[in-house]
């Protein structure tokens, strides 16, 4: 009883989508009494000829020669086709050609095109969206409708009226050869949402969209391109699987359906009888029983499972009489002609039934404005066709559709850098330097490679966390997917003795071979090895953004079909272009003639320079050298001399910790927290007035003049020797040590120096000096150790350190001057600051370097009010504290510790357009950073501006770093 309401329920259901199907009719326009009106009014005109001639679809090319070009304007001119599919070449070529072969037309060709991840599948210089697969795991719909919008703009912009998509074939068969990363997946249900989705977007912009491979390539082991598959299923199997997509689509108006070339015995009692061209499955199960009213296109009629079968002109006849419409790619037009003519004599083919497909065609024409025909436009093709809205798009669709398999113990997003020591290895036979590359702006990553298993296996002792990169061709959505035996083993024997995360490039098919999963710890489908796919990849591991894909097709009873663990994401930097941040790369790209003329000028010989907004860097660049001598361009992996920018980058950072642990007070006076204040002329300073530079402390002092001998002007023997010994311990320089007791003189000759007697604001490093040995006292271990382990490690700003030739190759850092008055050698790899120098290169105020990455994680930690990848460095009422003027009303602009917008118009500390809770430094040596909440925006400059001589002030006078900052502003304005 329950089977027979069953089959009751199902019949019911078929017979309300039939009846649904049958009130569409996709091909009708909106004016559809002037669409019949122009019509009538084209049959009238034509002749039997021309209406066959419309039957016609011939493929185009526009990257061969001019006979080819001639013989396509003869089969428009001589055989009146009316419609052509363009294939191979490029996009401002085919515009030409597209517009030359339209003026030759009588009635306006229909234009088709074979673009289902959009022009890049037949044109170069286009654009590439991921395959259907890929979007396959994305949730939401809306982005599908997205994508099938935009591809149907780049369609209508080359003159295209038709593409051949989306595929609608359910993919239920693994070792598909031809369809696999084309389908929507496996999933009936999804496959259908997505390409509604998709149709509705293209279809909207006025391109039809075309259902494929009808009845179902789905479930084949053979590529019809070279054969006639084969689908051996029953009726009841077909109408509940295959065709369930497919009845979808027709209810909600595709405007297309393309037949495929298959044997399906259960539709089509002759078995060598491709599907194409067997009325039994396109007029009788499309049309009739489906009533699919849209227009039917057959597939490529050069395809072996259809030219196989008779001679070209007798396929091209079969196909019509079958009940298609129209001919894609015919292999003898001439002779396919005289045998429809022949047909139509001998009533084979009926002229209603030629008519009956002529209108059909025209009213498509009609519908996608070929009744008002005009020429494409030549100019800007490419550039229209690649705007930074398609990459945008691209990126949302990566996010969305990347996919979390297994995540044991939280092992995803990657946190607690401080602990992690990873290693990236890559497996498969494509690359994945941009993955990498991508990894290490997140903190160290090493890539660890080998030829033989167990002395990669020992070089991987040492890290406890392994990512694995399987990196398969992106070229085709055909390459292949699978593991070689040698990387099933590799993967197996590393995640056995390692906590491991394998990333997968390529088909979630290729999972099929993995034989267990048991010790993989975390498993990540990215689909796709692009450049993009790579890039965003790399990103979500550390937690860029939200991962919610779900797995488009099964892996065996191990991932079922939908399966996807939602991981959240945590604050950390993105890295994108300007437009997903709401910013002009148009109005950006000024930036770029700003480093000419600083190059051109030699106001440096180079520099970083990093912006982001809303925790989304746009703009990440190094430009120059290291030196004048061109030699060592500059990378964005390389450290600069921050100077100042020490103050907020290492001192602050730990002052706000300190005084958070109450281990320090903002109305301490000096004097109560280092004894040796107690009784100077500095007792009663307090550490607000300190860090605003409102303490009336001289601005430096020359402490490197007191060394010197006062007759040769050398420095002295009496401070300093060319190697270490215990007594002289403080390296200053390369082959220059300074007497371990001088540090003390330099905190004396602190505490002795003169009080201004002006009250009042003046910029101070003394105030540094006394924070460095408070901060000491107080954790009792050096500022370096400190920063490093509070903040840097776990914040994974591996890049940002003192005494960075420890750490790094001089290669990877950029000199500074060419000192003849101290060092009397070029700086390099040493603070250039004197008295860092002279304090062993680690200063409260001076003697960190870093690249702009770093200095970007630090200000936008900062900025997000003390939190940073999931982790909370500071209170936000500390930053909140710290970030606000105590002494404006006595015209001092600063806050404690951080810079702030002028006060004074005519002090340029600023471009005078950012907001007023904005917060900053620069630094001598030609460095700046911004951040502003009020536009979420940060802004890194380095440069070595002091090279060959801090005499050269072209960066300074110039005021070039605050007009960058303008140009930003102005981009931000510009994208609004």
């Amino acid at each position: 009883m329950k089977r027979k309401v069953l089959t009751l329920l199902t019949f019911v259901f078929i017979q309300i989508i039939q009846a649904q199907v049958q009130g569409v009719n996709p091909l009708l326009a909106k004016d559809s009494i002037t669409q019949n009106v122009w019509v009538d009014s084209i049959m009238k005109t034509m002749s039997v000829d021309e209406k066959i001639g419309q039957l016609f679809m011939i493929q185009a090319y526009s990257n061969k020669d001019k006979k080819h070009e001639d013989f396509i304007s003869n089969m428009v001119t001589k055989y009146h086709v009316g419609n052509i599919i363009f294939m191979q070449g490029t996009p401002d070529k085919q515009v030409v050609l597209n517009n030359k072969y339209q003026e030759l037309a009588k009635i306006p060709l229909m234009v088709g095109f074979d673009g289902e991840w959009g022009l890049d599948m037949r044109l170069k210089n286009t654009y590439r969206f991921p395959w259907n697969m890929t979007l396959g795991a994305i949730q939401d719909t809306v982005l599908l409708q997205e994508v099938g919008k935009r591809i149907g703009e780049h369609c209508k912009r080359v003159g295209i009226h038709v593409n051949f998509a989306p595929v609608v074939d359910v993919n239920t068969n693994p070792n598909n050869p031809i369809i696999g990363n084309r389908s929507f997946g496996e999933s009936k249900e999804n496959v259908a949402e997505k390409s509604i989705a998709f149709t509705k977007g293209m279809q909207g912009v006025g391109v039809l969209a075309n259902a494929k491979h009808f009845p179902g390539h789905g479930d084949t082991e053979a590529d019809s391109h070279h054969t006639l598959p084969t689908i051996n299923f029953s009726k009841q199997r077909l109408d509940s699987i295959e065709l369930y997509p497919f009845k979808k689509i027709f209810g909600a108006g595709v405007g297309s359906v393309m037949t495929a070339h298959l044997s399906i015995p259960a539709l089509e009692t002759n078995p060598k009888l491709p599907s194409s061209l067997s009325k039994s499955v396109v007029t009788n199960l499309l049309q009739d029983q489906l009533g699919f009213k849209g227009l039917v296109i057959t597939d490529g009629l050069n395809m072996k499972g259809a030219a196989n079968y008779s001679t070209p002109a007798e396929i091209d006849l079969a196909a019509i009489l079958a009940g298609n419409d129209m001919l894609l790619i015919p292999q003898d037009v001439p002779g396919s002609i005289r045998l429809i003519k022949k047909a139509l004599v001998e009533g084979k083919l009926t002229e209603e039934r030629l008519n009956h497909s002529v209108k059909k065609i025209l009213k498509a024409k009609y519908l996608v404005g070929l009744n008002k025909y005009k020429p494409i436009a030549t100019e800007n093709v490419v550039k229209d066709i690649n705007s930074p809205y398609d990459e945008v798009l691209h990126r949302k669709l990566i996010k969305n559709s990347i996919t979390v398999l297994k995540n044991e113990g939280g092992i995803l997003p990657i946190k607690n850098l401080k602990d992690k020591k990873i290693a990236y290895v890559s497996l498969g036979s494509d690359s994945g330097s941009d993955f990498y590359e991508m990894l290490k702006n997140y903190t160290k990553v090493d890539k660890v490679s080998d030829k033989h298993l167990s002395v990669l296996n020992k070089k991987l002792e040492k890290y406890n966390l392994i990512v694995i990169g399987f990196h398969k061709s992106n070229k085709n959505p055909w390459k292949g997917y699978k593991f070689s035996n040698k990387d099933l083993v590799w993967l197996q024997e590393i995640a056995r003795n390692h906590k491991v995360i394998l990333d997968v490039f390529a088909s979630p098919y290729s999972l099929l071979q993995v034989s267990s999963f048991s010790n993989i710890e975390g498993i990540v489908m990215s689909y796709q090895n692009s450049k993009l796919a790579q890039e965003l990849s790399a990103q979500a591991l550390f937690g860029a953004f939200d991962l919610k894909g779900k797995l488009p097709v099964s892996i065996q009873n191990e991932f079922k079909v939908g399966h996807g663990l939602l991981v959240d994401g945590l604050d950390v930097l993105q890295y994108t272009i300007p437009e997903e941040a709401g910013v002009s790369s148009e109005k950006l790209s000024i930036i770029d003639k700003r480093i000419d003329t600083i190059l051109q000028e030699k106001m440096s010989p180079g520099g970083q320079i990093l912006v982001a907004k809303d925790g989304m860097v746009i703009y990440n660049k190094s430009f120059g050298y290291h030196t004048l001598d061109k030699k060592l361009p500059v990378k964005n992996s390389d450290i600069y001399d921050l100077a100042s920018l020490t103050k907020i980058l290492a001192s602050l950072p730990m002052i706000m910790k300190a005084e958070e642990e109450r281990k320090i007070s903002l109305f301490s006076n000096l004097g109560d927290i280092l004894p040796r204040y107690s009784k100077s002329n500095k007792d009663t300073l307090l550490l607000k007035e300190v860090l605003s530079h409102y303490g009336r402390l001289r601005s430096w002092i020359p402490f490197y003049l007191h060394t010197k001998d006062s007759i040769t002007g050398e420095n002295s023997t009496k401070f300093y020797r060319k190697k270490r010994t215990p007594k002289f311990s403080i390296k200053v320089a390369k082959n220059l040590y300074l007497a371990k007791e001088y540090k003390d003189s330099i905190y004396k000759q602190i505490v002795d120096s003169e009080q201004r007697k002006r009250i009042g604001y003046k910029y101070s490093d003394l105030g540094y000096y006394i924070f460095k040995e408070i901060l000491e006292r107080k954790y009792k271990r050096p500022l370096n150790k400190l920063v490093e382990e509070q903040f840097y490690q776990s914040i994974g700003a591996n890049r940002m350190t003192y005494l960075p030739l420890n750490k790094f190759s001089k290669e990877e850092i950029v000199p500074t001057e060419r000192d003849n008055y101290f060092r009397h050698q070029l700086v390099h790899g040493y603070v250039h600051d004197m008295g860092a120098a002279m304090l062993g290169g680690v200063g409260g105020h001076a003697g960190l370097f870093a690249n702009a990455n770093d200095v970007a994680k630090i200000m936008q930690m900062f900025l997000q009010d003390g939190s940073y990848g999931g982790k909370k460095y500071l209170e936000p009422e500390t930053v909140h504290k710290f970030n606000k003027r105590y002494y404006e009303n006595k015209k001092v602009r600063r806050g404690l510790g951080f810079d702030k917008p002028q006060l004074n118009p005519k002090v340029k500390a600023t471009c005078g357009c950012v907001s007023d809770v904005s917060f900053g430094h620069s630094g001598f040596t030609g460095t700046y950073t911004w951040a502003d909440p009020a536009t979420g925006v940060v802004y890194v400059f380095l440069s070595n501006r002091i090279y060959p001589t801090m005499r050269n002030y072209g960066l300074v006078k110039s005021n070039i770093r605050t007009k960058i900052q303008q140009d930003i502003q102005d981009a931000i304005l510009m994208a609004e």
